[in-house]
């Protein structure tokens, strides 16, 4: 079997306003995570994919994340076949904070990667 590519991106090429798809789990989200980003955790995107569609279906293209780029990288090739125009962050939220892109607490607590 042959599978294409899988479409990736560097933290940098991330516009600020990009749809920022984060795929772990709910206490990693919490330790902290790209505001304004849609969680929706691996665990749970069967279920939910139909918010993850109505959030792209504006056109715009949706960059996948988790904490190294494992999980993205399923998510984003399952979006991929679903005709969804995704792309998978290379190196995750460890990649983001480590090029010092901004990260957010929901209580105003120090963001950090968990």
């Amino acid at each position: 079997m042959n599978f294409a590519p899988l479409p990736s991106v560097d933290v940098a090429a991330v516009p600020a306003d990009g749809l920022v798809l984060d795929v772990r789990e709910t206490d990693e989200w919490a330790a902290g995570h790209v505001e304004g980003a849609l969680h929706v955790p691996m665990s749970d995107f069967v279920a939910r994919f139909g918010e993850v569609t109505e959030a792209v279906a504006e056109g715009r293209r949706a960059y996948v994340m988790c904490r190294v780029g494992g999980r993205s990288a399923q998510v984003t090739q399952y979006l991929v076949q679903q005709g969804v125009d995704a792309v998978n962050v290379d190196g995750g939220m460890l990649a983001w904070d480590g090029a010092g892109r901004p990260m957010v607490t929901d209580n105003g607590s120090p963001a950090f990667v968990l």
